[in-house]
């Protein structure tokens, strides 16, 4: 059995793969770490049994000890394995090593699944580990797409485009390994990605998770001006300006009300619409320029909590994608089906389950071997 953790920023889900199942034999999800913690296990929420206060490591100890088989190897979801990573990799001391230096990176993600690495050495001394980076799928990419116009001592010491959402990005390569791909992976964090013949063309994420499209409370590509400008003039300390950009912009931040696509949608407040409108106006932009990178597009694929089931958000940006030949079905959309093009439509259209704890079960088989 493999064991698979995707440490979030306040959350873990945990999941036991066996080698080559689609779907897990057990799984779990603790929300809210360092708050109120809240679990699910086996999609079932336990409303009368809270995990304890603390760490992530702290509720990965107490997940183990509800798993109902001993894992033979266990895969981690890593956020940034920086310009050294371009395939997931056996942990070691010297992997480990590398990664800690990567944390200023992704201050957010990279330090829990570290913790989640620790709990696991801990409690299985001689289990193997294999990190799996979400950078990584991006790490083919021509030089020029990963590069910053900057001096070329920053861009020597690495300061370029990384990509992210790559776990999500390899399962979808894996599910359509030909053609021009356009891959919108839109969740609460959302990019968009070109892919051709199961390699990353372009990303629209860069050196961090801030940049590229409109997210839920992230701003997404601003103009750099702009936090000189609230910096020099508004006097706000860079950290104010980092919360600013993560945690006060994107829906929430233009719509005034919420983060959630259900909640804006069910508004009527204008400011709830215009907030809708101008994630999608941002999606069709970058839409665009991925497009070009590709030199045209086969298929369009979403994913993510809103690729996968806000239908009006689809609809918005297939419609003003007609010009590259998409004309969507609008019951198979409504009714969620898996295939939404419309019969004649230039470009396919699909609607696909993000599932990165396969993706990473099946690179921990990749990395160790039949087990």
């Amino acid at each position: 059995m493999i064991l698979v953790l995707n440490a979030g920023s306040s959350s873990l889900r945990c999941a036991l793969f066996r080698p080559g199942a689609c779907e897990p034999a057990w799984h779990a999800h603790v929300a809210d770490i360092g708050r109120q913690p809240r679990i699910t296990v086996d999609g079932i929420a336990s409303d009368g049994e809270r995990p304890p206060a603390g760490d992530h490591a702290t509720v990965a100890r107490r997940l183990f000890e509800r798993l109902p088989a001993a894992p033979s190897a266990a895969g981690h979801r890593v956020v940034h394995g920086g310009t050294r990573h371009a395939a997931p990799v056996r942990l070691d001391a010297d992997v480990m090593l590398a990664l800690e230096g990567l944390v200023p990176l992704a201050p957010a993600h990279q330090p829990q699944a570290l913790a989640c690495i620790r709990a696991v050495g801990e409690t299985w001394p001689d289990l193997p580990q294999v990190a799996c980076f979400d950078t990584a799928f991006h790490r083919t990419q021509a030089r020029l797409a990963q590069l910053y116009p900057l001096p070329r001592a920053l861009i020597d010491e690495g300061l370029v485009r990384f990509g992210f959402h790559g776990l999500s990005y390899a399962h979808l390569a894996r599910a359509y390994p030909s053609g021009r791909i356009l891959a919108a992976h839109l969740g609460h964090g959302a990019s968009l990605c070109a892919i051709r013949d199961g390699r990353s063309v372009a990303t629209t994420m860069g050196f961090t998770t801030l940049d590229g499209l409109m997210m839920g409370t992230r701003s997404g590509a601003v103009d750099p001006g702009l936090v000189l400008y609230l910096i020099r003039e508004r006097g706000l300390s860079p950290d104010a300006v980092a919360d600013l950009l993560n945690a006060r912009s994107g829906l929430l931040g233009v719509s005034g009300i919420s983060d959630d696509v259900q909640v804006l949608e069910a508004s009527d407040a204008v400011a709830a619409r215009e907030a809708l409108d101008l994630f999608t106006y941002r999606i069709v932009r970058e839409a665009g320029s991925l497009i070009a990178a590709l030199g045209g597009v086969d298929t369009i694929v979403f994913t993510g909590g809103i690729g996968e089931h806000a239908a009006q958000v689809r609809t918005d940006v297939c419609r003003a994608l007609a010009f590259a030949g998409v004309v969507l079905d609008e019951g198979a959309n409504a009714g969620g089906a898996g295939r939404i093009e419309a019969s004649g439509s230039a470009v396919a259209v699909r609607v696909a389950p993000a599932n990165e704890a396969r993706e990473i079960a099946l690179s921990v088989s990749d990395v160790l071997g039949p087990m």
